[in-house]
């Protein structure tokens, strides 16, 4: 194998406050290790051919993890972190980082491949059994949309919500940029997965909102510029990735989640009702975030992305609800429900991810107390 691995994350700290969060040494380090070197090892397939026995120890704390995560209840967060950074360090071959051409010799890997199967097969299991699936085929799809995109378009606010809006310090301000860049310095990529095929209405509403996260390209106008002009403000590290070691693993199960609904196109009815969503609750987020910046005096370049999403994703959520949605539901009354399906899962992981995204800021919040 070669020793030259591939770092798919460029792991930086944010200072003394976000270095004392850096994750405990766990049993899946060693199998964490092993997975980058095999993503780094030229012709892997065929090494494993002739070698099998080189993945033994790290098949067995995959088995090991996915038994810890899916078979127990809630499951343990380790072999949920471990499990969702596997799937994430095979995904994210799917997209083009302007990095080293030598790290996609993989990336149509049959084994990776496996890896990934056998992941998603009873991840999506653990996370389907959370939701009346049942139930949700016997709604009017349409009735159900409309009312569920009404609903959260201008929602109670959640604990979450309040601590952010009236609690949060600028060291957690800075720690929520830092995990939301995770996602706010690539934004729109996996929505690009989809996009081929027959051309059509819906189809062309999708790349409208494809060419407004794109700045209609100009990358002046895109929409990771406005971000990494917010993390500029601080000093901070505007490479993608650049803290991946604070993405909490439900965070990187929503990203998982979405290259899953992309690059399988019989997943594109849950996917569109995912996006729908995503698009119709995103400036109820933005504007507790844009509320606690305000509150913290902070300048306009250090808030300046979440008012152009509150403007433009209320857009947005319109264009995903009347001009894909429901079209969809008429085109495919048989399996309209998977719209449905998509809005609820894409909103269950939101939330969760959210959670985890609070609790990560008050401990850095906390540790920075323990510093001072």
């Amino acid at each position: 194998m070669q020793t030259n691995l591939v770092r798919f994350p460029i792991a930086e700290a944010l200072g003394n406050t976000e270095q004392t969060l850096s994750k405990a040494s766990t049993k899946y380090d060693c199998a964490m290790q092993q997975f980058q070197e095999l993503l780094a090892t030229e012709d892997l397939d065929n090494k494993l051919d002739a070698q099998p026995s080189i993945v033994s120890e790290f098949e067995d704390a995959l088995r090991s993890a996915i038994s810890d995560a899916y078979q127990k209840g809630y499951g343990d967060d380790d072999a949920h972190c471990f499990l969702q950074r596997i799937l994430y360090g095979i995904n994210r071959l799917k997209l083009f980082w302007y990095d080293d051409l030598r790290h996609y010799n993989n990336e149509r890997s049959l084994y990776l491949s496996s890896l990934c199967q056998q992941i998603e097969a009873a991840w999506q299991n653990w996370e389907l059994a959370q939701i009346d699936v049942a139930a949700l085929q016997q709604l009017n799809v349409k009735d159900a949309l409309i009312k569920r995109a009404a609903e959260d378009l201008d929602p109670p606010l959640s604990s979450e919500s309040r601590y952010i809006r009236e609690e949060m310090s600028v060291v957690g301000y800075r720690h929520l940029l830092a995990i939301a860049s995770f996602d706010g310095l690539v934004e729109g990529s996996r929505l690009s997965r989809i996009l081929g095929g027959a051309a059509n209405e819906v189809q062309c509403t999708l790349v409208r909102v494809l060419l407004e996260e794109y700045g209609n390209g100009r990358l002046s106008r895109k929409h990771s510029t406005f971000f990494k002009a917010m993390m500029a403000e601080f000093g901070m590290n505007t490479q993608p990735e650049g803290y991946f070691d604070l993405v909490p693993w439900e965070v990187l199960a929503c990203a998982n989640h979405n290259f899953l609904v992309t690059e399988c196109k019989r997943h594109f009815l849950r996917y569109s009702g995912g996006l729908t969503y995503f698009e119709v609750a995103g400036p109820a987020a933005y504007r507790n975030y844009l509320t606690a910046a305000q509150r913290l005096q902070l300048s306009e370049a250090a808030m300046g992305y979440w008012e152009l999403h509150i403007r433009e994703d209320e857009r947005h959520g319109r264009w995903m609800l009347d001009d894909v949605a429901l079209p969809l539901a008429e085109q495919y009354p048989s399996d309209a429900w998977e719209l449905v399906l998509g809005y609820d899962q894409e909103k269950l992981m939101s939330d969760r991810a959210a959670a985890a995204v609070v609790r990560s800021i008050r401990e850095a919040e906390h540790s920075a107390l323990l510093i001072k």
